[in-house]
C-alpha cells in the first residue's frame, strides 16, 4: 500500500536498455517508467492510467474498506473487473487488496500496449514490474542496505514473458510493511497476484530465522514462479530464478 508521499524513483538512472524507447508519466499518484520497442503513443498510457483510477477511486467512493483493509475482503458482485483481480490476489495472499495496486496498474498497462502491438513492453511502477520482452534482459536488484546483492541481477528469457515481478521491502521506500527485509522480489505470470505476496512475504520476514518460512510461504501459493528473499548478507531464493552479476 502506499503512502502519497512522493519520493524520486533514483534508480531509473540506472536503466540501461538503448534498444527501447522510454517515457515518464505521472498522473496524480501514479508514476510509471515506461519502455517500448518503437516510440510509444503515450495517450493509449494516460487513457488506460485514467480508466483504472477511475475505476479504482470510484469504487472506494461506493465502499471504503477497500482502501484501507489490511486483510482480505470481499468485493461487490458488479465490482469493476480490476477491483476483482485486486480483490483475488489479495485473498491468495492474506493482505488488503491495495497491496496489489501498483502491480495491477503496471500489469493493465503493459497489457494494453501489447493489445496495441509493442512487442517488447517494460513498465515500471514503484519496484512493481511488467514485462513482455522478445529478448533476454536483466532486472536489476536493490537492497538498499545490503551492498553485496546491488549488482546482483535476474535474467528474464522472452520465454518467460509477460511476467510479473514485484518487490516489497521493510527497509525501502514508502511501502507499508510489518517486516523488515530489506528486499522480496516474486515472480509470476500475475503481476497482481506478485505484488500481493511479495508484500505478504515481506511480512513475514522479522530476522534471518524467518527466511525460510517467507520463502517457503510465497512459493506454496499457485502462480508463483520464482522467490527471492533478502535480508542484510543473508539471500534465499527459489523456482524460476537465473542470477547474473
Amino acid at each position: 500500500m502506499k503512502t502519497n508521499r512522493y519520493q524520486r524513483r533514483f534508480y531509473r538512472d540506472w536503466v540501461n536498455a538503448k534498444d527501447l524507447h522510454s517515457a515518464h508519466i505521472i498522473k496524480k499518484e501514479t508514476d510509471i517508467y515506461v519502455l517500448t520497442n518503437k516510440k510509444m503513443d503515450k495517450t493509449i498510457v494516460e487513457e488506460k492510467i485514467y480508466s483504472l483510477r477511475w475505476d479504482i477511486e470510484n469504487y472506494i467512493d461506493r465502499d471504503p474498506r477497500f482502501l484501507v483493509a489490511l486483510k482480505p475482503i470481499e468485493v461487490e458482485i458488479d465490482a469493476p473487473l480490476i477491483i476483482k483481480k485486486m480483490a483475488t490476489a489479495a485473498k491468495s495472499a492474506g493482505v488488503g487488496p491495495m497491496a496489489t495496486v501498483a502491480g495491477a496498474v503496471a500489469e493493465s498497462v503493459g497489457q494494453e500496449l501489447v493489445k496495441n502491438g509493442y512487442k517488447d513492453v517494460i513498465i515500471e511502477n514503484g519496484g512493481d514490474i511488467f514485462i513482455k520482452t522478445t529478448k533476454s534482459r536483466f532486472i536489476g536488484i536493490y537492497a538498499g542496505r545490503s551492498k553485496l546483492w546491488n549488482k546482483l541481477k535476474i535474467k528474464i528469457k522472452p520465454k518467460d514473458s509477460p511476467l510479473g515481478i514485484c518487490t516489497s521491502s521493510g527497509t525501502i521506500g514508502h511501502s507499508l510493511s510489518f517486516g523488515v527485509a530489506d528486499c522480496v522480489v516474486i515472480l509470476s505470470k500475475d503481476a497482481i497476484l506478485a505484488d500481493a505476496v511479495a508484500t505478504a512475504c515481506a511480512n513475514r520476514v522479522h530476522s534471518k530465522g524467518d527466511l525460510q518460512g517467507a520463502l517457503d510461504f510465497a512459493r506454496a501459493i499457485k502462480g508463483v514462479t520464482g522467490v527471492v528473499v533478502i535480508l542484510k548478507n543473508n539471500l534465499i531464493s527459489w523456482g524460476n530464478v537465473q542470477f547474473e552479476k
